[in-house]
C-alpha cells in the first residue's frame, strides 16, 4: 500500500535525523556552563533513544493497525514536532540553527495526510517556534536553561524578524508541499486506475485469445511467431514456448508459398499435416499490425480448421445427390418391375407348351434367369432407395458379428479369408437386427472380394464418451486388400458405381443408407495396395 510505504520512509528519515542529532551534540559547543552542556547532552541522548524506540514501535504497529494508518500518521507528526521543539530548546532557542527541521514536519504532514493537515502543522510550528522565542526573550525559559541574555543581545527587532521569516516559510512550505502532494495523489490515483484498467484489459485479452475457436498468431516483420494461442497449439502440437520466434513457414509449412502476401490484407487456404499424421485443410485471414506511429510492425493471422466443415459439406452434397437419385430411381424401378414380372410369367407359360424345341426352351430359361436377376437387383435397389422402418432392439454387437461370420462360412467368395473379431463382449447397440446383419454382410463380402487369394478382416468396436455430446458406438471393419484410389473413395457410396466385374454397386450404398436411416455416419479410408477401413459411427 502506498500509505504504508510513506509512513515507513517517514520513520526511516526520522531515525537518520535523530542519529545526526546525536552525532552533532557530541561536537556542539554550548554557550552555557559545562554542567548545562552535560545536562542538555543527556536530555538529547535520552530523546534520541526514545525516538528510536518510538520508530520501532511505529514499524511494528503497522502490521496490526490495518485501516488505522491515519492515527499512526498523526502520531508521527506529533512526535516530529516534539523532537524538533526539544532540540531547539536544548540548542539555544533563538540561537539554535535547527528551526528549519520544522519544514520536515510540514512536508511529512502533507505527504502522510493532506494539504489541510500541512497547514495545521505549519500553524503549530508557528505557535511553537514563536512561543519559544517570546518566552526566552521575556525570561520564561530560565528553568529550562535558556536565559534572556542571548535574545537581548540580538534585540527585539531581530527576534520579531525571525518569527516573521520562519512563519512565512512554514506556510510557504505547507503550500508548496501540499500542492505537490495533492498532485502526486491525483497522479497516483490515476495511475492505479490505469493499471487496473490495463490489467482488466490484459485479462480479457488473454481470456479471449486463449478460448477463441481459431488459431491467432502474430508475426514480426521478418515472419517470426510471437503470440501463439491455445487453439494454435492444438493444431500444431507445439507449445507457445516451442513456437516462439520460429518462422511461420516452419510451423505451418503449407503457408510457405503464401508468406509474401500475408503482411497485407489477404485470405486463403492451405493443407497442413498434423503431428498425428492427419491431413487438415486450414483457412487463414491476415491483417497488418501497425505501431503507434502507423509503421508496420508485423501481421496478425487468424487460422481456422475447415476439415470437418468441408467433410460435412461433402456429405451433405452427396446425401442430396443420392436422395435425388434414389427418389427418381425408385419410381423407375417400380415401373420396370411390373412389366418385368409380366415378361417372366409369359415366358414361363410359353416354355411349358409342347411345340417349343430344346433350343427354344434353353433360350426361355435364359430369359427367366435374367429376369429373376433383374428382379433381385430391383428389390435390392428398392431396399436401398426406401429401406424398411427400423425396429430398434438392444443387440450384443460381438455376437451379431459372429453370427454373420458363421452365415458366410460356406460362401465361396470368402474362401481363404480369416476374421478377427475384436468387439468387446459387453458392447451393446440399440439397432435393427436385420439391418445390422445386412451392414456386416455387405462389408464382409466387399472386403473379401478386394483380397485376391485371401487375407484377414478385422472388426473393432468401442463406446465413445464425450462431454456434452451424444454417446456413439464406433465400429471399424478393415482389410488388407488391394485398396482404392482417392477418386474411387469419393464415389463408393453412389448407387451402381462399382469397380468389380459383375458387381451391382449397391453394397456400400445400402450400408450408407441404413446407417443414415439410424442417424449415424460412415467414413472410408483407403489407399491403393494398403487395404481399406470402413468406420461406422452409430448412436448407442
Amino acid at each position: 500500500m502506498p500509505e504504508v510505504r510513506r509512513i515507513v520512509w517517514s520513520i526511516l528519515l526520522r531515525v537518520v535525523i535523530a542519529t545526526g542529532f546525536l552525532a552533532a551534540l557530541f561536537m556542539l559547543h554550548l554557550p552555557s556552563s559545562e554542567s548545562y552542556a552535560e545536562g542538555a547532552l543527556g536530555v538529547m541522548t535520552r530523546l534520541v533513544i526514545a525516538t528510536y524506540l518510538f520508530s520501532l514501535i511505529s514499524l511494528i504497529s503497522l502490521k496490526f493497525t490495518g485501516r488505522q494508518l491515519k492515527a499512526v500518521s498523526y502520531a508521527q507528526i506529533v512526535w516530529d514536532l516534539f523532537l524538533v521543539t526539544t532540540l531547539i530548546l536544548t540548542t539555544g532557542g533563538v540561537a539554535s540553527p535547527y528551526a528549519f527541521l520544522y519544514f520536515l514536519s510540514i512536508v511529512s504532514a502533507s505527504v502522510l495526510l493532506s494539504r489541510s493537515e500541512a497547514y495545521y502543522t505549519a500553524s503549530l510550528c508557528v505557535i511553537l517556534y514563536g512561543s519559544i522565542l517570546d518566552f526566552q526573550y521575556y525570561g520564561r525559559l530560565v528553568p529550562l536553561g535558556l536565559g534572556p541574555t542571548m535574545s537581548h543581545q540580538f534585540g527585539a527587532g531581530y527576534v520579531f524578524y525571525l518569527i516573521f521569516l520562519y512563519s512565512l516559510s512554514f506556510y510557504l512550505i505547507a503550500f508548496l508541499a501540499g500542492s505537490l502532494s495533492e498532485r502526486a495523489r491525483v497522479s497516483e490515483t490515476a495511475l492505479k486506475e490505469k493499471v487496473f484498467d490495463y490489467e482488466e484489459l490484459e485479462r480479457l485479452q488473454r481470456s479471449i485469445v486463449s478460448t477463441i475457436d481459431s488459431a491467432l498468431v502474430t508475426l514480426t516483420p521478418g515472419g517470426n511467431i510471437r503470440v501463439f494461442n491455445r487453439y494454435a497449439e492444438l493444431l500444431t502440437g507445439l507449445s507457445q514456448r516451442e513456437a516462439y520466434d520460429r518462422p511461420v513457414a516452419e510451423v505451418f509449412p503449407g503457408l510457405s508459398p503464401l508468406v509474401g502476401g500475408i503482411f497485407g490484407v489477404s485470405r486463403g487456404e492451405f493443407v497442413h499435416h498434423a503431428k498425428d499424421g492427419h491431413e487438415l485443410l486450414l483457412s487463414f485471414k491476415s491483417v497488418p499490425l501497425a505501431g503507434k506511429e502507423g509503421d508496420e510492425t508485423g501481421a496478425l493471422l487468424d487460422i481456422n480448421d475447415l476439415t470437418d466443415i468441408k467433410r460435412m459439406a461433402g456429405e451433405l452434397k452427396r446425401a442430396d445427390r443420392l436422395a435425388a437419385i434414389g427418389e427418381l430411381s425408385a419410381r423407375m424401378a417400380h415401373e420396370i418391375r411390373n412389366p418385368l414380372a409380366a415378361i417372366s410369367g409369359s415366358v414361363q407359360l410359353v416354355s411349358k407348351r409342347e411345340w417349343p424345341d430344346e433350343k427354344d426352351r434353353r433360350l426361355f430359361s435364359i430369359i427367366v434367369r435374367e429376369t429373376d436377376r433383374l428382379d433381385t437387383l430391383l428389390r435390392d435397389f428398392l431396399f436401398y432407395a426406401k429401406p424398411s422402418q427400423p425396429t430398434r432392439i438392444p443387440l450384443n454387437l460381438r455376437r451379431q458379428v459372429a453370427d454373420v461370420i458363421a452365415l458366410l462360412g460356406s460362401d465361396p467368395r470368402l474362401a481363404g479369408v480369416k476374421f478377427d473379431n475384436r468387439v468387446p463382449d459387453n458392447l451393446v447397440l440399440t439397432f435393427d437386427k436385420d439391418h445390422c446383419s445386412q451392414i456386416f454382410w455387405n462389408l464382409f463380402v466387399n472386403s473379401a472380394e478386394a483380397m485376391v487369394g485371401g487375407g484377414e478382416i478385422q472388426v473393432e468396436g468401442e463406446q465413445l464418451k464425450g462431454e456434452g455430446l451424444e454417446r456413439e458406438v464406433r465400429i471399424c471393419v478393415s482389410d488388407d486388400g488391394s485398396g482404392m484410389s482417392d477418386e474411387v473413395v469419393k464415389r463408393v457410396f453412389e448407387p451402381f458405381f462399382t469397380t468389380k466385374k459383375g458387381g451391382t454397386g449397391l453394397g456400400l450404398a445400402t450400408v450408407y443408407r441404413i446407417v443414415e436411416t439410424h442417424g449415424g455416419r460412415v467414413a472410408v479410408a483407403s489407399r491403393l495396395g494398403g487395404g481399406t477401413m470402413v468406420t461406422l459411427y452409430l448412436p448407442s
